[in-house]
């Protein structure tokens, strides 16, 4: 099954099978819980630097993962060998926040756009 992105679907080699990670409203919301975060700006801006623990990897892999339909808990997706290690999972972190936001990378900071500003 082949990632949309324009429903903001990421592919993703995990464990040494194509996946699907998509960051829906309700991963969104359970990222907020995860951060204490109060809305999608204040969860933006937590990752605004691009400063990303294997922790914060672990919840935006699993939620991602969750919001495309996947039954998997954080501490399996801690267990899960990525392709390209811990570079390969901050990739498809950074890659499933830009989605998620709209942008390409400006919510994990690459860039200086506002991630709710969605006015062309």
């Amino acid at each position: 099954m082949a990632a949309n992105r324009r429903r903001g679907e990421v592919p993703a080699i995990i464990d040494g099978r194509e996946r699907r990670l998509c960051l829906t409203l309700g991963a969104l919301a359970e990222l907020e819980d995860a951060f204490s975060s109060d809305n999608l700006g204040a969860l933006a801006e937590r990752f605004r630097d691009g400063r990303l623990s294997a922790r914060d990897l672990t919840r935006i892999i699993a939620a991602g993962l969750r919001g495309a339909g996947e039954q998997v808990s954080d501490a399996e997706v801690a267990a899960m060998r990525f392709e390209g290690a811990a570079a390969g999972a901050a990739a498809i972190a950074v890659e499933l926040l830009a989605a998620a936001f709209g942008g390409t990378g400006e919510a994990a900071g690459q860039g200086d756009a506002n991630p709710t500003d969605r006015r062309g």
